[in-house]
């Protein structure tokens, strides 16, 4: 049995080396420590939960059938959101008959309400204000600040994901925190009135 804390959000050469030689207890620890994740972001795309279940079930057939070769993807966690993304954005063209030229055009990112204890101190006015402000963000930002600040993933693996440079994943990341800033900064007497150029 495998210890848990291969469960980190790295997967581990060990996990990996067992998927290969077909331990189907270590891909079903994969699948729990990604599929809640990858569903959500399938469903941003696709806007529909029951083709997220199904593009995720997709995407993780295709993982164990290769299993073989699993040992040779070098970050697995953006191999699976790459895969998820690439899957759903098939889906979509199959079923709209849309040519897709820029996907995010059409994404719909719902930020999860799930507060830790820190942010239950937060007001419900100012919870409100960033809320607004982070739906207010056109799509492509949405998904960039979702992916780092919600899944946890670094600027890197957002831009790989989403096929566009870091620099691209930086200056959505500014322009989230500089709008959401904006929005709450007169509830705190300690923002400055101007932001500062970065």
């Amino acid at each position: 049995m495998l210890n848990e804390e291969l469960l980190s959000d790295e997967v581990s050469v060990q996990l990996k080396e067992s998927i290969a030689l077909g331990n189907q207890q270590a891909f079903k620890q994969l699948y729990q420590q990604f599929s809640k994740r990858l569903i959500y972001f399938a469903r941003s795309i696709v806007k529909n939960e029951d083709a997220a279940f199904e593009i995720i079930d997709d995407v993780f057939i295709k993982v164990w059938r290769n299993k073989e070769n699993i040992c040779d993807i070098k970050n697995l966690k953006v191999y699976l959101y790459k895969a998820v993304k690439n899957t759903a954005l098939n889906y979509i063209a199959q079923h709209a008959n849309k040519n897709i030229t820029d996907p995010f055009d059409f994404i719909d990112i719902q930020l999860k309400d799930e507060l830790s204890p820190e942010q239950q101190l937060i007001s419900r006015e100012i919870h409100l204000k960033i809320d607004t402000a982070v739906n207010c963000l056109p799509p492509r930002c949405k998904m960039v600040f979702k992916l780092v600040r919600e899944d946890g993933l670094k600027y890197k693996e957002v831009a790989e994901i989403l096929n566009i440079s870091e620099n691209t994943v930086d200056a959505q990341m500014v322009i989230a925190v500089q709008r959401i800033s904006q929005a709450v900064r007169s509830e705190f007497s300690f923002f400055p009135s101007k932001l500062r150029k970065v």
